[in-house]
């Protein structure tokens, strides 16, 4: 543990890797244990009682986050010429339609995070399935990306919407804010997150359906959380 601060050796000596902790506890740990010197992601990382070959089971969709990410997010706005000053007014950093498009086959570099489309482009954003899917930003109606409501899928993920999916392990992993966060504010985003996945369950998942979790930072350990207790952080939430 050499070159770790103060705040880290005494926080190291009080976390044991095989506990699960009170989630407020777990991460005023994440926040000790955070040594970079830049402001680390503090991520969320569920393990879900689902088969991810069976395709009832899957579980995807968005969710926001009280607090936000504490992350800038650039959204780009796949729109007819009509809808394009409703996208910008709403803070979209890449506007267009079929141009866009074009740009992008080309080869224009993506600059932006979040790709939001009304459902009439969708047969030119297809073309994109290349470049935008392996990246994740393909648009999809049940991540709220693809929509007539552009103004308002815009602002909400600009201000903390993230979408969530599972992973061919069903396994769930979201950002739940920043280092520099209060604590509370990270525990209120946990619960957000958590009380969506439990919403989100599929009927045909059978047995425990929340297995584990563990909280990090984006260069800290993992700390493992109680979920007994999670649940009760979920409901105290609403």
């Amino acid at each position: 543990m050499a070159g770790h601060g103060k705040k880290y050796l005494e926080a190291a000596t009080r976390y044991d890797k095989q506990i699960p902790y009170p989630p407020q506890h777990a991460l005023e740990l994440v926040k000790a244990l955070a040594s970079a010197k830049f402001d680390e992601t503090v991520e969320a990382a569920f393990r879900l009682g689902i088969d991810p070959k069976k395709a009832d089971q899957l579980v995807r969709g968005t969710v926001s986050l009280p607090h936000g990410t504490g992350k800038a997010v650039r959204v780009a706005a796949f729109v007819p010429p009509d809808k394009e000053n409703e996208a910008i007014d709403a803070g979209a950093d890449v506007v267009g339609g079929k141009e866009l498009v074009e740009q992008l086959t080309a080869g224009r570099e993506l600059d932006f995070d979040v790709a939001i489309a009304t459902p009439d482009l969708m047969a030119e954003v297809g073309k994109l399935g290349r470049i935008l899917g392996p990246r994740g930003l393909m648009p999809n109606p049940k991540a709220g990306t693809v929509t007539q409501d552009v103004g308002k899928a815009v602002s909400e993920f600009k201000a903390g919407r993230i979408e969530y999916r599972n992973d061919r392990y069903g396994n769930v992993a979201v950002p739940v804010g920043k280092v520099s966060f209060d604590i509370d504010q990270l525990v209120s985003n946990l619960a957000a997150v958590s009380g969506e996945l439990i919403r989100a369950k599929p009927a045909s998942s059978k047995g425990r359906y929340l297995q584990a979790l563990s909280v990090s930072s984006t260069m800290g350990p993992g700390v493992k959380v109680d979920i007994g207790i999670l649940d009760d952080v979920v409901k105290a939430a609403g």
